[in-house]
């Protein structure tokens, strides 16, 4: 993997797709372990999930549901710090085992809104699989319960995460080249 520029700034390898892969197959035997008999609902962060959801879930064999929300909080490369629903859920989910699935986890705030929100739709249990956690950007109290790796607070893209709506639909994840 080279270098590569997307809109006005350079980003370099950072996580390759086998690594990304090997990761997802872990979350994925773990959710199957833990909700064995269960029949849970995945529900998709947007727009950012949308390509690990779709490698999550074919390794999923549980009898499952997929749905998926939009929020958003990012501008360019900095989180604008609000939350705001764009695209809400329809289906009635009290009682039902939620596993929200996130491409990053970095402040939280999204998580806030998804939680009020789905706690107000009275959810059985509520657990969250993220690809990616930023440990040190993350001052809330959820758990996150389902990692794939934990990176630092860098600027990451691809495979989902963006730059301006660029760069997701790289295979690999690519950081910021800061020099």
């Amino acid at each position: 993997m080279d270098k590569i520029t997307v809109k006005d700034k350079i980003f370099k390898p950072y996580i390759s797709d086998k690594e990304l892969q090997e990761s997802i197959t872990l979350i994925a035997e773990k959710i199957n372990h833990d909700y064995s008999g269960k029949s849970p609902i995945f529900i998709g962060v947007l727009n950012g999930s949308f390509m690990f959801m779709s490698d999550l879930l074919k390794k999923i064999n549980l009898q499952c549901t997929v749905s998926f929300v939009k929020l958003a909080s990012y501008e360019g490369t900095a989180t604008t710090g609000k939350v705001s629903e764009l695209i809400g859920l329809n289906e009635d989910l009290e009682g039902q085992d939620i596993i929200l699935v996130e491409d990053i986890v970095d402040t939280g705030n999204t998580l806030i809104k998804l939680y009020e929100i789905l706690e107000e739709k009275k959810v059985n249990s509520i657990k969250i699989a993220s690809l990616l956690f930023k440990p040190d950007a993350y001052k809330k109290s959820h758990p996150i319960d389902y990692i794939g790796k934990k990176i630092p607070n860098a600027f990451v893209l691809g495979y989902g995460l963006d730059y301006d709506g660029w760069g997701r639909n790289l295979s690999s994840i690519y950081v910021l080249d800061e020099k």
